[in-house]
Formats: C-alpha cells, sequence, structure tokens
C-alpha cells in the first residue's frame, strides 16, 4: 500500500488509539486497586498472577509484575500481529502499571468483597476492553491463545479459559477459598463487560464488502492484514447492475485495521460485519499486521 495511505489514515488514528488506551489503561488501574486488591480478588491471566506474585513477594510491587510478566506476550504480538499493536499493547501495559502505583493509596470503594468482585469486574471491563477496541491489549495471554488457537484445534476463549481456571483455583491457596469464588465472579464479569465494550462476543468476525475498488481493497487485506479474500459475484436490486462482494473473516484485533483500509479506497463502500462462532480450515491463518 502506497506511502500516502499511511500518512492519511496512520497519524489520526494512531493518535486516537493512544487517547483510548491511555483512558482504558487508567480504568484498568483504578478498578484493580480501589476493588480488587484491597480486598484479595484477583483476575485471571498476567494480571492474575501478578496479583499472587505481589502477595508471595511482598516487597516487589504489583506494577513490576505487570510489566515483566506481560514482556515475552508482547514479543509473541510483535511477531504474530504486528508493531504497531506491540508497542500500542506495551504503552498501555506501561501507563496502567504506573497508575496501579498512584492509585495504592487511594481510600477502597467497598470492603466487601462481593461487592468489590461484582463492580471491580465491570470496571477493568471498561478498561480492558476500551484498550482492546483500539489495537491494543494490557494481558498477554490473549495474544499467546491467538497463537496457540491458531495451531490447534482449540479457540481462542477456551484456552484463556483453560489459562485461567488454574490461575483463578490458585487464589486459594495463596489468599482463601472464598477469594476463588470472588474471583470466578470477578473473572466472568469482567469477560462479559470486555464483549460489550468492544462489540462483539466471539473472537472471529465475517466481512461482506461491497465496492467498485473491490480489487484494491482484495489486495490491501490480503497485503496489509495477510487474510485470503474469496470475491462473489452479486447484482444490485435497485440499478439492476452487476457487483463484486469481497468475503473474508477476520479477528476482533483487526477489525479497525479493515475499516481504515476500505474507507481509505471507498469512503461509500458498503460494509458489514458479523460474529463467527467458530472458523476451521481454509487460509485463516495468523500473519502480521504493518
Amino acid at each position: 500500500m502506497s506511502d500516502r495511505y499511511q500518512e492519511k489514515n496512520s497519524f489520526k488514528e494512531i493518535f486516537q488509539n493512544y487517547i483510548f488506551i491511555t483512558i482504558g489503561a487508567i480504568i484498568f488501574a483504578y478498578g484493580l486497586e480501589t476493588f480488587l486488591v484491597p480486598n484479595q480478588v484477583i483476575d485471571g491471566g498476567v494480571v492474575g498472577i501478578s496479583l499472587i506474585l505481589d502477595e508471595l513477594i511482598a516487597p516487589i510491587p504489583l506494577s513490576i509484575f505487570l510489566v515483566v510478566l506481560n514482556i515475552p506476550f508482547l514479543f509473541i504480538g510483535y511477531k504474530q500481529i504486528g508493531k504497531s499493536f506491540a508497542f500500542q499493547s506495551l504503552y498501555g501495559i506501561i501507563l496502567a502499571s504506573i497508575f496501579t502505583e498512584l492509585f495504592h493509596h487511594v481510600e477502597p470503594i467497598t470492603d466487601d468483597p462481593l461487592l468489590a468482585a461484582i463492580f471491580g469486574g465491570i470496571v477493568l471491563g471498561v478498561g480492558v476492553g476500551t484498550v482492546l477496541r483500539n489495537n491494543g491489549a494490557l494481558d498477554g495471554t490473549e495474544i499467546l491463545a491467538t497463537l496457540i488457537s491458531s495451531k490447534t484445534s482449540f479457540s481462542v476463549g477456551q484456552v484463556v479459559m483453560i489459562f485461567n481456571i488454574f490461575i483463578l483455583g490458585s487464589a486459594g491457596f495463596v489468599f482463601s477459598i472464598d477469594s476463588t469464588f470472588y474471583s470466578l465472579i470477578a473473572y466472568f464479569i469482567a469477560f462479559k463487560v470486555i464483549d460489550i465494550v468492544i462489540v462483539g462476543m466471539n473472537e472471529s468476525k465475517s466481512v461482506l464488502i461491497v465496492s467498485d475498488k473491490y480489487k484494491e481493497i482484495g489486495e490491501a487485506l490480503l497485503n496489509r492484514l495477510g487474510r485470503t479474500v474469496t470475491y462473489f459475484t452479486g447484482e444490485g436490486g435497485y440499478s439492476g447492475e452487476e457487483k463484486k462482494v469481497i468475503y473474508c473473516v477476520i479477528t476482533r484485533l483487526e477489525e479497525a485495521k479493515l475499516k481504515a483500509i476500505v474507507r481509505y479506497f471507498d469512503p461509500n463502500a458498503f460494509l458489514a460485519m458479523s460474529d463467527v462462532s467458530d472458523v476451521k480450515g481454509g487460509q485463516f491463518k495468523k500473519k502480521s499486521i504493518h
């Protein structure tokens, strides 16, 4: 794709992404330090591991664990998803770590662990969902899960769930069995809220694009997202003209990039997306976004 495309779209979109990633990271840190941490309720993924290690290795602050444990996953994200995703995720994680330190001495919102699990899960879900929606991540396990899913028959959601069963179960040994139950409540609430924020309940989306610039868009999706496309021939119901329809399947992390590509080539293109519960076979392989 031309440099003109990069100049026209990249700066505005990247700036917007960083603004919302900043907001999401602050919301995430606030929920963590004012709801979960004071009540010994943990979340899943790297955050959950960090909270457990913070309890076991008291002198090392939580913020250090959040950054250090995410670094290997960010490297995977750089290789598998793209450098913009990796850098934006790194920015979000560092910012979230800084604000966990700043919010550490803020008075807890509640000392009731059930209320903390419910409302903490909501706040964390809003924060993480905001970051995911803007091409970033605050937890590296989803990146690893995406890679494992591409090489096995398990979905991303199933892989993440397996990880978190072990992580949340560990809370019972480090804190108490009650902490495990409250943590499960917080995790499931956060999981559902994330889906609401990013507008989608599944990891994959099917896309239909109708445009006179179908060749340019199709080539860009192949070259920029690494997604193969299928062309259908349709007929306009009003005009009776023959139209080419592009069909492809993407992950939710690629949604913003796909919209930018379509908008660049044809602002008036018809674009429809729907959730896909499962994807098997074909060329649905993850390649780098660049």
